[in-house]
């Protein structure tokens, strides 16, 4: 038989196998499990850190085997097939959503096709080097656009909740097959790091190409290719057309379906929609607010009470103010922050961590809950006017992004000391920070929108009360975090996946509103993908 234990032992007990043993057992003595030491293997499955109330513990959960051995079900990968080429499929965009679709058509020997306005991981390098060290922002490769997607150079975090949105095991164990460490299978808050995502993506994307599939970078996806069907009022996808961004040359490609993988800072694709068929489109809740930073070890101090760990401590903080979340998102211990605008006249922020989080800073995004009817009525009247009142949250976050950059220098971010934002005072100077392109003073207290601004305000003082010494004088606050998701959802058929008005047109990932990370989208990749081949089976 077998069974879950879960055991709570003192940090500098997690090396003491004779102690481990002896809680499994009383483990199975509570659950009143017969059981023989000799016939027991304990495999060990996720390990967590329990910080509250003052005392540092460890939680182990093992799968306990008695009286048989593990056999090993659900730890393989995939038996991927040579594609043949009698199918083929068009995916819009090669991050998670993107490449695990990919890998699922493989299982049945579908042909992938992946565009990406963005480049490959190596060229992209050079140009996240550009941005950071000169300010020069390509449009099209960046922190959002190219191989791999957002997450690539953006921390790499695999935690998720939608573990029932499929499973997210297999989805950890492929990446362990291209290099990730075999931690991620274990840790509680999985994560690989934006040093060693670039190189994993890569390899991903030689074994898609060695088993048949192709990839098109630096190529843009300007529109789909489509007919009405006869004797009906719907719209058929065909294929797409498509402009290579290095050459002009512009082509169009044919495919049995199209998967629309584009991530959530592909604004031309929501509009591209609006004008084909705006009913498609729906606007969806979204947040919008700051990053704040730290040094790393005040947070751990906090976290861990004053005590030494060897990791970097991780934090999340949720509170309501006047009737919205305000909460923090995408937490980056011993991490950076990084600039991810999309246009040359926008400041975006976003974190990441590297493997090891071991930066001296950690940082934050603290957002606030922002829902269609909390648009401005400016920006509904700009998505009537262009046909989508679906678009007025894209139109009113675009606004903010570009005060954002109004309001800063270049690529330099405008930044305010947490006290001095909760003080309604100008900085007379800032903390070193680990935003590479630099900050420059401002009163963020000033011209955030005052719905966002109130609310952070109050919101910070909550957070002090769980967490004594966040509100600090070495607390930066940057501007502005605005990608935590679109405000804008692609609608989809709950059984077929395809997109309502448009068929063979198959939405998924973050860009289509059903997910948020690099797993839940590796999930909702794989979903989509694998209801297409099924539909070629029947």
């Amino acid at each position: 038989m077998t069974t879950d234990i879960s055991i709570t032992i003192k940090p500098q007990d997690e090396k003491n196998k004779l102690l481990i043993d002896s809680e499994i057992y009383k483990g199975l003595e509570k659950k009143g499990i017969p059981f023989k030491k000799e016939e027991i293997t304990s495999v060990f499955i996720k390990k967590s850190i329990d910080a509250r109330h003052g005392q540092l513990k460890i939680i182990l959960r093992y799968k306990i085997y008695i009286g048989e051995k593990p056999n090993g079900d659900g730890e393989s990968i995939p038996v991927w097939k040579k594609a043949d080429g009698n199918k083929k499929v068009i995916i819009i965009g090669s991050g998670p959503a993107g490449l695990y679709a990919s890998f699922r058509l493989l299982e049945d020997g579908i042909k992938p096709i992946i565009i990406e306005r963005g480049r490959a991981t190596d060229e992209r390098k050079t140009d996240i080097k550009n941005l950071e060290t000169e300010g020069k922002l390509n449009a099209e490769s960046n922190f959002c656009f190219g191989e791999g997607g957002a997450g690539t150079f953006s921390d790499g975090k695999l935690y998720t909740r939608s573990n029932k949105r499929g499973d997210i095991g297999k989805i950890y164990r492929i990446f362990v097959e291209f290099g990730a460490d075999e931690k991620i299978l274990t840790d509680a808050h999985p994560h690989i790091g934006t040093d060693k995502l670039p190189g994993i993506i890569s390899g991903m994307r030689k074994k898609i190409i060695e088993l048949g599939g192709e990839f098109y970078f630096d190529t843009l996806c300007t529109g789909l290719v489509t007919n009405v069907i006869s004797g009906e009022k719907t719209t058929e996808v065909t294929g797409v057309h498509l402009k290579n961004l290095k050459t002009g040359e512009e082509l169009s490609l044919s495919g049995d379906a199209v998967i629309l993988a584009t991530g959530h800072s592909a604004t031309d694709i929501y509009e591209m929609l609006a004008k084909i068929s705006p009913e498609s489109l729906e606007a969806k809740t979204f947040a919008v607010g700051v990053r704040v930073e730290h040094p790393r070890v005040l947070i751990d101090s906090i976290q861990f009470h004053g005590k030494t760990m060897p990791q970097a401590a991780e934090y999340r903080l949720i509170t309501q103010v006047n009737e919205r979340g305000v909460y923090s998102f995408c937490m980056c211990p011993g991490g950076y922050i990084v600039p991810c605008a999309t246009a040359e006249n926008q400041i975006v922020i976003n974190g990441m961590s590297a493997s090891g989080r071991n930066s001296k800073w950690s940082d934050s995004a603290i957002v606030v809950e922002r829902r269609p009817e909390d648009i401005p009525e400016e920006f509904k009247r700009k998505a009537e006017e262009a046909g989508c009142p679906a678009l007025a949250g894209l139109y009113w976050r675009t606004a903010l992004e570009e005060e954002t950059f109004k309001q800063g220098k270049g690529q330099f971010a405008p930044a305010q000391r947490l006290v001095d934002f909760l003080s309604h005072r100008a900085s007379k100077e800032l903390p070193e920070t680990s935003y590479k392109p630099g900050v420059v003073p401002s009163r963020l207290d000033k011209w955030l929108p005052v719905e966002i601004s109130d609310r952070l305000q109050k919101a910070f003082y909550d957070f002090d009360k769980n967490m004594h010494g966040f509100i600090s004088d070495e607390a930066l606050l940057i501007a502005s975090e605005t990608r935590t998701s679109t405000p804008v959802r692609i609608i989809r058929n709950k059984d077929t996946f395809e997109c309502e008005g448009i068929k063979n047109l198959f939405p998924c990932g973050e860009g289509s509103g059903y997910s948020g990370g690099i797993g839940s989208s590796a999930m909702d990749g794989e979903k989509v993908a694998a209801k297409i081949a099924l539909s070629y089976k029947i």
